[in-house]
């Protein structure tokens, strides 16, 4: 069998790239490829092109087809699958942090199998892989549910043998193969990529491929047809349809030339499948890794040394340097972070929302950009008439009145254009068809002539002669019915426009002057239709096309998808959140202009997709920037302005529900899709609408800062009160002839601090933080840690003193009396510093933690007074405190929280941030 192939390319991507540019070529290559192999399919007749596939108009055989499918495979495209649950929990236990811990660990069996801090290290490992493993488990279920495909049939033309006669089958779309003959009628999915051998009044509806709204017409084809002109975009050639469209009127028998990752469609899928891109949480959080590991390499080493000097017990010191090295690792942040993601997944399933990815989430907090399509999310994913206008540019009923006439009467299948006359008179009960009208003739539309005419009786009587009245209403493209008039409907200056009607002759400079009104109306981004009638005083019973001839001009239909009500002030809603919203859409630039405009954005100058081809990266970047509205795009250069706007430092959203979005999608740091999607946008997204709605993403983007603002209050706190309680240990390593905290001591404190922050994610976050967008910044997060970590070192020091000097713990003999009070004043202000840090206001009286944080906050504070207390305390090395230490222990808390406000104000002001 010969195929329509192209020379193929010696490489798909040149070597020495990034993985996403070596992935974006790929991209582009293989739609080069696919794209050149189609351009040749429409170029050539169509009887060669059966020959290429070696098929026939009659079908395939049942038994050529079993051959095919078993050489070409299904036709399917390259979806992304879940991993195994095997795969995805190994997956939840690669972490840095947990890396770290399980080294520590195997370090401290090492040394003692029998030592308890083992056991703790193992509880915070497996606690913290097997809830962020549950969760994103049990998310993949949801997500999968949801994308699910349902079986789909399309009508194939076969034959039993070699001689038999053809006969029309509903086969899978899957198991369509090269060569097989598909009928298409309207409603029908277009199941691969075909060239038409016939055609009658076709309209496709494109919108996933090319982002067009309105139903694209393809051109009136016959068997022996000659092929058209060659042309470098397939989803503009008028003898194709492709996978991922559908029929919305006229039917066709077309001929398959490619099928599954073959197609158009699949050539870009496949490109999509495998690692994804890193986000902008991804590398956050790798960020913030590294600092904290490279902070725990420097002070852990020096912990060791001064330990091991100034006690002699190498031993002791290598364990309690392990010890530090745990005390400085925020084990539990893949737990937070994921009880975090979680809650604010379920958080959003209430309102409609899958979340697929919970990273996204964070993501969708840090959005600073929102990239869109148009249709369907700024507008309402339908046609309407905006207005009906007479030669003067003048809204006129009448007008509107041989509109719906003329759509009301026609027998064929009413396009999505007639059917709003319809409805706008339907909704205004304007118009009333009564007695008045019937039936007689009609002249079809075919897209040659690119209208049609419906010819009235108009059961009135003329004069005393008896005969009836027949009237043509012609309505069709503004140029083609301009062509045939040579009158036109007038009203004198100042009339209203029921009175004052004439019939004037249609002047060179009148028809210039309704030649301006229609592109006026075109340059607002409406589809004109003009209207047009003729009365015909010699009735008969049948017209032909020589009948549509001196006619007159009554007016124009305009036609428009209109904005949603509510798009405008989510807009606005998502402005005041600090986010950008810029449109990048595949539809004509006029219409999405006047659309944009019309729901507050400001529009500016429209890019047109072909203009960022001739810029480098630098310049590319630069134009995103300044450009609010991106027209005419193809699905490479949507992913290219993404990757764009990434490069200038933004976190880049992106909502799309078609295959020329998922490139996009995909390279988006949260793509964003709907589940009335294509299947390869569905799979490249991060986030899944129910209801295409910006409000709903506006509530989202409040719940990922929530999120976000939890995530980082746990490292912040963790981060800095570990810090300090290091510093602490430096200082008391230095000058106290015994270990300042056993390492089991260390353990047990920091495992009770962590288990008493899981409730962070359930805490409120102050409406001053969600007002804008929030990114990882490591560098602050370190600035943050040398900062506050230090302050609580200064009542550690304190209550050493307090220790040594007023309770006499300044011995080995007293170690134990020492450590305990320490044990106990180092996790309550470890506990404390929560609510001091949750907040940039006073805590407790400007602004309170949720009850789940109040509520660990106690429960920690009664562990920590407990433990010395225990039936625990002596094999954890503690013992009872006298009473008048408690009163020490209050002031030193109470001076430790004054003083941390104090720097708080003090660290606002002066890098005016703090979470």
């Amino acid at each position: 069998m010969t195929m329509l192939t192209p020379r193929t390319p010696a490489k798909l991507a040149p070597p020495g790239r990034t993985r996403r540019e070596r992935k974006a070529a790929e991209l582009e290559a293989r739609t080069l490829l696919v794209g050149e192999r189609l351009a040749a399919a429409s170029a050539r007749p169509g009887v060669e092109v059966l020959q290429s596939v070696d098929a026939s108009r009659s079908g395939l055989t049942h038994a050529e087809a079993a051959l095919r499918l078993e050489r070409h495979g299904s036709n399917t495209v390259a979806q992304e699958r879940a991993p195994r649950w095997y795969l995805q929990l190994a997956k939840a236990y690669r972490n840095p942090f947990i890396a770290v811990l399980v080294f520590l660990a195997a370090v401290m069996y090492w040394q003692d199998p029998g030592d308890p801090g083992v056991v703790i290290l193992a509880v915070m490992v497996g606690i913290s892989g097997l809830l962020r493993f549950w969760q994103e488990f049990r998310s993949g279920r949801a997500a999968d549910a949801l994308n699910r495909l349902v079986t789909t049939t399309c009508a194939v033309q076969r034959r039993a043998g070699s001689g038999s006669a053809p006969t029309t089958f509903e086969v899978p779309m899957d198991q369509v193969v090269p060569g097989d003959v598909v009928k298409l009628a309207a409603g029908d999915l277009i199941p691969a990529d075909l060239r038409l051998i016939t055609s009658k009044d076709l309209m496709v509806g494109q919108a996933a491929l090319s982002g067009e709204s309105l139903p694209v017409a393809k051109a009136d084809t016959r068997t022996e047809d000659l092929g058209q002109h060659e042309t470098t975009d397939p989803v503009e050639a008028d003898n194709l349809v492709l996978m991922g469209t559908s029929v919305t009127s006229g039917t066709a028998t077309g001929v398959v030339v490619a099928t599954g990752s073959g197609t158009y469609f699949g050539s870009m899928a496949g490109a999509l499948v495998g690692e994804r891109p890193q986000t902008n949480f991804d590398t956050g959080v790798r960020r913030v890794s590294l600092l904290l590991i490279r902070f725990m390499l420097v002070m852990v080493p020096v912990v060791f040394m001064i330990n091991g000097f100034t006690k002699g017990d190498w031993n002791e010191a290598f364990l309690f340097g392990i010890a530090v090295a745990v005390g400085l690792t925020p084990e539990m942040l893949p737990m937070v972070v994921s009880a975090n993601l979680a809650r604010g997944a379920v958080a959003m399933s209430k309102r409609k929302v899958v979340v697929k990815r919970l990273n996204a989430i964070q993501n969708l907090g840090a959005m600073d950009v929102l990239c869109t399509d148009k249709t369907g999310t700024l507008t309402e994913d339908r046609i309407v008439l905006d207005r009906y206008l007479d030669v003067h540019g003048t809204e006129d009923d009448e007008v509107l009145e041989y509109g719906y006439l003329n759509a009301h009467f026609q027998t064929g299948l009413r396009n999505l254009m007639d059917q709003a006359v319809i409805d706008r008179v339907n909704e205004a009960e304007e118009v009333v068809v009564d007695a008045r009208f019937s039936m007689v003739d009609e002249i079809p539309f075919d897209f040659a002539r690119r209208r049609m005419s419906v010819v009235l009786n108009r059961n009135a009587i003329v004069g005393d002669l008896g005969r009836t009245e027949h009237v043509m209403i012609t309505k069709g493209a503004v140029e083609e019915v301009l062509d045939l008039c040579t009158h036109m409907t007038d009203r004198g200056p100042g009339a209203p426009p029921a009175e004052g009607r004439s019939r004037v002759e249609l002047t060179d400079r009148m028809r210039a002057r309704a030649t301006r009104i229609a592109e006026e109306n075109n340059r607002q981004g409406l589809r004109v239709l003009a209207v047009a009638t003729r009365r015909i005083t010699a009735p008969r019973d049948t017209y032909t096309v020589a009948d549509e001839d001196g006619l007159t001009l009554i007016g124009f239909l305009a036609f428009l998808d209109p904005p949603k009500a509510d798009a405008g002030r989510a807009l606005q809603g998502l402005a005041d959140k600090g986010i950008a919203v810029k449109v990048v859409t595949g539809d004509n630039e006029l219409v999405a202009a006047r659309v944009c405009a019309d729901v507050g954005l400001d529009v500016g100058h429209v890019v047109l997709g072909a203009e960022t081809d001739a810029l480098d990266e630098h310049a590319l970047r630069a134009l995103a920037a300044r450009t609010t509205v991106f027209a005419k795009v193809n699905p490479v250069q949507k992913a290219r302005i993404v990757r764009a706007l990434q490069a200038g430092g933004h976190t880049v959203g992106f909502l799309g529900d078609g295959i020329n979005d998922a490139a996009a999608l995909r390279d988006a740091d949260v793509g964003i899709s709907v589940d009335t999607a294509v299947d390869i946008a569905k799979e490249s997204a991060d986030i899944i609408l129910l209801e295409k709605d910006l409000t709903v993403l506006e509530q989202g983007v409040i719940q990922g800062r929530t999120t976000f603002g939890n995530t980082i209050k746990y490292i912040k706190m963790t981060a800095s009160s570990n810090f300090g309680n290091v510093f602490s240990v430096l200082v008391a390593s230095a000058f106290i002839p015994f270990q300042p905290m056993l390492a089991i001591m260390l353990l047990v404190q920091n495992l009770v601090y962590d288990v008493a922050q899981l409730a962070t994610p359930w805490d409120r976050m102050d409406e001053e933080y969600l007002r804008g967008p929030r990114n990882w910044d490591a560098k602050g997060i370190g600035r943050f840690m040398v900062t506050i970590g230090p302050v609580s070192s200064v009542f550690d020091i304190t209550m050493f003193l307090v220790m040594w000097h007023i309770f006499g713990a300044n011995n080995e003999a007293h170690q134990a009396l020492f450590q305990s009070g320490w044990f106990i004043e180092g996790l309550l202000s470890q506990t404390l510093i929560v609510h001091m840090i949750r907040t940039r206001k006073i805590p407790f009286i400007q602004s309170r933690a949720s009850w789940p944080v109040m509520v660990m906050t106690v429960l920690a504070v009664l562990t920590g007074l407990w433990l010395p207390f225990s039936p625990l305390a002596p094999s954890l090395g503690f013992t009872a405190l006298p009473a008048d230490y408690f009163p020490w222990l209050v002031g030193v808390l109470l001076a430790y929280c004054t003083l941390t406000q104090l720097v708080k104000t003090w660290y606002i002001r002066r890098f005016n941030t703090w979470l």
